[in-house]
């Protein structure tokens, strides 16, 4: 029995996809945050606590793409096309948001509040089109042969909407933990209280996710209520639960500080988790598997000799950049 390339290389995209979704989740979501203090000096330990490592998250998205064009170009072809509008504007929102990060320490007094408002907003847009993007996949994509055969709004629905305002809540949640870890005083006060109300906000959205995905798809209902997926896939369900009772009980304790981060990570993976249990195989909902849609097989075997060459040393130099960062970030220091 030979190696399976096409499934090394979807786990290697997965992997790429979900780094890229905790080390940027926080760092645009203390953008989405900004609304919650209008104190400079408060917004300035926001941004500080991500400024040293932040420009190193896009990594994980640019190897999550290219992976995706090298090992599985028809779902690159697909995805492309029926994606154009909201990757654009996500594209436009990061490119807003890493402006703003960089020019709003540079900035005069008068000209800072519009930095401000351009961090802000490059920030919700690119995370809620992120979410749009996710909730088209679900949705699925029809193709005839090998091209896309829908419209050009065809992601925009309800349901894609509603995915994009819970990825804007889920990154809210990531941000405001984070800040509970990295910050003090009553700026962690604050978002220890709000990152509660988040809590509550994202439970919600999962909640009407896990009803409205399988009553739109029946395939997916048939994926999780069916026997005896059902009892293999409960543990789910339960450690959103379990995690979210745990959640709230460290949030109303002061000295715990890295434990809510943590937990919220892990709601994030579950998530994940419940959206990659939804679709497989399918790389293209909901009828092309990612060997139906995968490369030849000499062509993703060259391209793993190159991933397993440049992935450990990625991997390196971001746990070693959070490590030379560790730690509180006070009033007055920064890294501009």
């Amino acid at each position: 029995m030979g190696i399976d390339l096409s499934l090394i290389w979807f786990v290697i995209i997965v992997f790429a996809t979900l780094m890229y979704i905790v080390m940027d989740g926080f760092d645009l979501g203390i953008g989405i945050l900004f609304p919650a203090t209008q104190n400079g000096e408060d917004r300035d330990v926001m941004v500080n606590s991500v400024a040293p490592v932040w420009d190193g998250n896009e990594t994980w998205l640019v190897l999550g793409g290219a992976a995706l064009f090298g090992a599985f170009p028809l779902a690159y072809a697909v995805i492309i096309d029926a994606l154009t509008i909201p990757l654009t504007l996500m594209l436009v929102g990061l490119i807003f948001r890493g402006v703003a990060f960089e020019f709003r320490f540079k900035a005069t007094p008068a000209h800072r509040p519009f930095w401000d408002k351009a961090f802000l907003g490059g920030s919700i847009l690119a995370t809620f089109t992120q979410g749009v993007v996710v909730g088209t996949v679900i949705n699925g994509f029809p193709v005839n042969g090998r091209t896309f055969a829908g419209g050009p709004f065809d992601w925009l629905s309800p349901f894609t909407l509603f995915c994009g305002l819970g990825l804007v809540v889920a990154y809210a949640l990531l941000g405001a933990t984070w800040l509970v870890m990295k910050s003090e005083n009553s700026l962690q006060t604050r978002m220890r209280q709000l990152a509660k109300r988040l809590l509550l906000a994202l439970l919600l959205v999962i909640a009407v996710i896990s009803l409205w995905t399988p009553l739109a798809h029946p395939a997916i209902a048939n994926r999780w209520f069916t026997l005896p997926n059902l009892f293999f896939l409960l543990p789910v369900p339960v450690l959103v639960v379990l995690l979210s009772l745990w959640q709230w009980r460290s949030l109303n304790h002061p000295q715990s500080e890295k434990l809510p981060f943590m937990l919220t990570l892990g709601l994030i993976f579950l998530g994940f988790s419940g959206l990659g249990i939804s679709i497989w195989p399918h790389i293209i909902p909901p009828s092309i598997t990612l060997w139906q849609a995968a490369a030849p097989a000499q062509s993703q075997g060259f391209m793993l000799v190159g991933a397993l060459l440049i992935i450990p040393i990625i991997l390196v130099y971001t746990f070693w950049s959070y490590y030379v960062f560790r730690g509180k970030v006070q009033h007055g220091e920064g890294y501009h």
